[in-house]
C-alpha cells in the first residue's frame, strides 16, 4: 500500500514538473498573442518615426555633410568642383565682412538675451498671481506664433519716417523722429528691439511654468522664517528658477546667432553700411547672392564652431549660478 502511494505521489510530482516546465495551451496562446502585439506595435513605431528620421536625414544630415565637403572646395554650382584645402577658411577669416557680421551677431546676442530673459522673468512674476493672466499670455504669445517675416514687415511699416511709431514720437515730444532703419547706429538697435519683443511670450510661458513648479512648502517655510517678497524672490525663487533660466539662455543665444529673417526683411542689403549684417546673412549673401558656395560653407563651419564655443562657455559658467532643488535638499 505504501509503495503504491509512493509511486502515485512520484507520478503526480513528475506530472506537475512537466506542466510547470511547459506552458499551458492557453498560456502559449497568450504569449503568441502578446508577441504578435509587440511586433505589430514595433512596426507601427517604425512607421511613426520614419518621416522624422527621413526628414532629419534629408534636411539636416545631408546639407550638413554637403556643407562640410564644400567648405574645402571651390564651386559655383555650374563649373567643376575643385579642392582648395583650407583656402576658404583663411580667406574668410581675413574677410572684413565676416568679421563685421560676427561683431553684429554677438552684439545682437549680448543685447537681446539678457534683456529679453530679464524682462520675461519680471513679466512672469507679475502674472503669476493674476487671475486674468490667460488674456495677457495670449497677447504676449501672439508674436511667437506669427511668422517672423510678417512681424518684420509690420515693424518696417511702423518704423518708417511716416510710420505710427515715428509719428507718435514727433507729436508727443515735438522732435523729428529718428531714422530707425537708415541710421547705422539705430538699425542694429531696431533689430534687437524686434527680437526681444517677438521672443518675450515664449520665455514668459517657460518662466511662469517654472515659478508654478516651485514647491509651496519651500515658500511657506521661508515666509514663516520672516522672508519678505523681495527676499523670497532673490533667495528662493530665482535660485530654483536658475535651471530654466540656464536652458532658456542657451536656446536664446543659439537663436540670436542664427538671426536672419528680421534682417533680410527689415533692412535690405543688411542695412546702411552693413550695420545689420549677421553671420547667417553673410552665409546667404555668399552662397545665393554671389554663388560662392565654398566660402559660404566655410563661413557656416565657422558659425558652427562659434556656437559650440559659446555653448561650452555657458555650460562651464552654469556651475556657479545654477541651483537645483534636490541639491538644496
Amino acid at each position: 500500500m505504501s509503495s503504491t502511494m509512493t509511486v502515485a505521489t512520484d507520478d503526480i510530482v513528475a506530472a506537475s514538473a512537466r506542466s510547470s516546465a511547459q506552458p499551458a495551451p492557453s498560456a502559449r496562446g497568450g504569449l503568441r498573442k502578446e508577441s504578435a502585439w509587440r511586433r505589430r506595435d514595433r512596426r507601427w513605431g517604425y512607421v511613426f518615426i520614419g518621416p522624422q528620421v527621413l526628414g532629419m536625414a534629408v534636411f539636416v544630415l545631408l546639407p550638413f555633410t554637403a556643407s562640410l565637403v564644400l567648405a574645402f572646395a571651390s564651386w559655383d554650382g555650374l563649373t567643376e568642383l575643385t579642392w582648395v584645402g583650407l583656402e576658404n577658411f583663411t580667406a574668410q577669416l581675413q574677410d572684413e565682412l565676416l568679421l563685421r557680421s560676427i561683431v553684429n551677431t554677438l552684439l545682437i546676442a549680448l543685447i537681446t538675451v539678457p534683456i529679453g530673459l530679464g524682462l520675461a522673468v519680471v513679466v512672469a512674476v507679475a502674472l503669476e498671481k493674476l487671475k486674468t493672466r490667460t488674456l495677457y499670455l495670449i497677447l504676449f504669445f501672439a508674436p511667437v506664433v506669427t511668422s517672423t517675416v510678417a512681424v518684420a514687415m509690420i515693424w518696417q511699416q511702423m518704423l518708417r519716417a511716416d510710420g505710427v511709431l515715428s509719428e507718435t514720437i514727433s507729436k508727443v515730444f515735438g522732435i523729428a523722429p529718428p531714422d530707425w532703419l537708415g541710421d547705422p547706429a539705430l538699425a542694429l538697435l531696431s533689430v534687437c528691439i524686434i527680437s526681444i519683443w517677438s521672443s518675450l511670450g515664449l520665455n514668459v510661458i517657460i518662466f511662469l511654468a517654472g515659478l508654478q513648479n516651485i514647491s509651496p512648502s519651500v515658500i511657506e517655510a521661508a515666509r514663516i522664517d520672516g522672508a519678505g517678497a523681495w527676499r523670497l524672490f532673490r533667495s528662493i525663487r530665482m535660485p530654483l528658477l536658475s535651471p530654466i533660466i540656464f536652458f532658456s539662455s542657451i536656446v536664446a543665444f543659439i537663436s540670436s546667432l542664427q538671426t536672419f529673417d528680421t534682417v533680410f526683411v527689415l533692412t535690405a542689403d543688411a542695412g546702411p553700411d552693413n550695420a545689420t549684417r549677421t553671420i547667417v546673412y553673410h552665409i546667404y549673401d555668399l552662397g545665393f547672392g554671389r554663388f560662392e558656395f565654398g566660402p559660404s560653407s566655410a563661413a557656416s563651419v565657422i558659425l558652427l564652431l562659434l556656437t559650440l564655443v559659446i555653448t561650452a562657455i555657458q555650460f562651464g559658467a552654469q556651475k556657479k549660478f545654477v541651483h537645483y532643488e534636490d541639491e538644496a535638499a
